[in-house]
């Protein structure tokens, strides 16, 4: 099976997981953040060095895949690991990461619909613009495009799963509104791929290998990946969503009721009944 090796990428995964783990040695830290956050990195060195970036710039479908990881998978699971509650909690001491993280830049980065944009506009204009023929032929605007799908991913699962601290508190309702909108625009992508023009035509018919699907059937596969394979990689974000949903109604609707039941406690009718002395002396049965 053949096999690559991306320097820059395996060097930033293992400067991130090193520094993850340190981090989380020292503090009373969730081994099941650190799992998500390291497998979270794993997915980067599949995507770079095994099989699929062999093949990346020979079949449509291969870069399809990397896309809906880079964009979905990977975020997801770096965001379940909490690294801006980790480094916060690392160094207390960290006032400017803090007082820009409640700026008002951030804040409206972070705003729902910005949010929704910044989801899904890099795939628009990776696939419906040159910019993606771009990257067949240059590996520097390739690698900057995959930082930037995995940045635009985790900016969006980071305000939405509010595992770590976030500037603005939105309710969970509009997060599923945002995931349905994610849906519809894969769609759309998805029909315009299968339906519309080959990219990178010459490109394709150059690099086919002699084997494998021809290059229309190809983009239809790749279309499908990311229409059908987005949409399956972000039911794990739904059902964390609904979960997360779940908990913050019980644990809302058990300081309700405590609230409720220290209201409702019944006050003493009888003026002894609160100097100690009396209150011992007159005690009733």
């Amino acid at each position: 099976m053949p096999l690559t090796f991306d320097a820059p990428a395996v060097l930033g995964v293992l400067v991130a997981g090193t520094l993850y783990v340190r981090a989380a040695h020292r503090r009373d830290w969730p081994p099941g953040r650190t799992t998500a956050f390291l497998a979270g990195l794993a997915t980067i060195v599949v995507v770079t060095c095994s099989p699929l970036a062999v093949y990346d710039t020979t079949f449509f479908w291969v870069r399809a895949v990397q896309t809906v990881t880079l964009l979905m998978i990977t975020p997801l699971l770096l965001a379940l690991g909490a690294p801006i509650r980790l480094v916060l909690d690392r160094c207390p001491r960290a006032t400017r990461l803090r007082r820009h993280g409640r700026g008002p830049l951030v804040r409206a980065l972070t705003f729902p619909p910005v949010v929704t944009v910044v989801l899904i506009a890099p795939v628009l204009v990776l696939y419906l613009t040159p910019l993606y023929d771009l990257t067949l032929r240059s590996p520097l605007v390739d690698g900057l495009v995959r930082l930037a799908l995995v940045l635009a991913g985790f900016t969006y699962f980071w305000t939405r799963l509010g595992l770590d601290p976030t500037p603005r508190e939105d309710p969970h309702l509009v997060s599923v509104w945002i995931a349905f909108a994610e849906v519809v625009f894969d769609g759309a992508l998805g029909l315009v791929l299968w339906l519309g023009p080959l990219l990178a035509p010459a490109h394709y018919a150059a690099a086919h290998p002699g084997w494998g699907p021809d290059p229309r059937t190809d983009q239809i596969i790749g279309a499908g990946v990311l229409w059908i394979g987005g949409d399956v990689a972000g039911l794990p974000f739904v059902v964390a969503l609904f979960v997360r949903w779940a908990r913050d109604d019980a644990r809302r609707a058990k300081q309700i009721d405590a609230r409720l039941d220290e209201e409702a406690a019944p006050a003493s009718a009888l003026w002894w009944d609160s100097d100690p002395a009396l209150a011992e002396r007159f005690r009733r049965p």
